[in-house]
């Protein structure tokens, strides 16, 4: 599993901003993806909060092979089943189940579970995990948190996730151990519903540009 997460933590870290996604039907699939590239980003999560997650990861990755697309909100072992089974190139959960963790490293899948608690990274550490999710992170506390579990498991890496936009973007990006955020400010469900994929593509530019920024400066 070790290099097929580093392969897609640095993708994750090339991107700067993992777009959370919500799908109504699978036909927004392809037109969505599309836009996201045009925007220059070309990692995806689609979430499983929708009937259409499935056959929307399914079509992203036959038709937009370019695009790494995975699957979010995993709930358990089954759900992984299928949106490998789709073509999923990662998974990520809200929480931690020890029961996916171990069926994701059997399988050599990368798996990006959600922790919110010194517990639960302790937990997910046992597991194997040096890389999680940081949900609902704004809510839990924000950057401050972050970096005091970093104090606490120095080789663990975050990808913080909720409540994040353009203007808190920095405060997180800017952190060592934060490779990636998730974030669906980028492609909102609203703009998706209506068609204006032109409108995405013009969000992820800037938001491209504020993480090219960000990271200029911490180099």
């Amino acid at each position: 599993m070790e290099s097929h997460m580093s392969e897609v933590i640095l993708k994750f870290q090339q991107a700067g901003l993992v777009p959370v996604v919500v799908l109504d039907t699978p036909e927004q699939a392809v037109p969505l993806a599309k836009a996201l590239l045009d925007g220059g980003i070309d990692v995806m999560e689609v979430t499983y909060r929708t009937d259409a997650a499935e056959q929307a990861i399914s079509r992203i990755a036959r038709e937009v092979p370019e695009m790494t697309v995975g699957a979010g909100t995993v709930l358990d072992a089954a759900t992984a089943a299928n949106a490998l089974a789709a073509g999923a190139k990662f998974l990520v959960s809200p929480g931690l189940s020890l029961e996916e963790v171990a069926y994701c490293h059997a399988r050599s899948a990368p798996l990006f579970p959600g922790i919110a608690t010194a517990s639960e990274l302790q937990a997910a550490v046992c597991a194997g995990l040096t890389a999680v999710k940081f949900f609902p992170a704004q809510q839990l506390g924000g950057p401050a948190i972050i970096q005091a579990l970093g104090a606490a498991f120095p080789k663990v890496r975050f990808m913080p996730t909720g409540g994040i936009g353009l203007e808190n973007l920095e405060s997180y990006l800017s952190l060592p151990n934060v490779f990636a955020c998730g974030g669906s400010w980028v492609c909102p469900t609203r703009l998706i519903r209506s068609g204006e994929f032109q409108v995405i593509t013009a969000l992820c530019r800037n938001a491209r540009k504020e993480v090219e920024r960000i990271l200029s400066n911490c180099a």
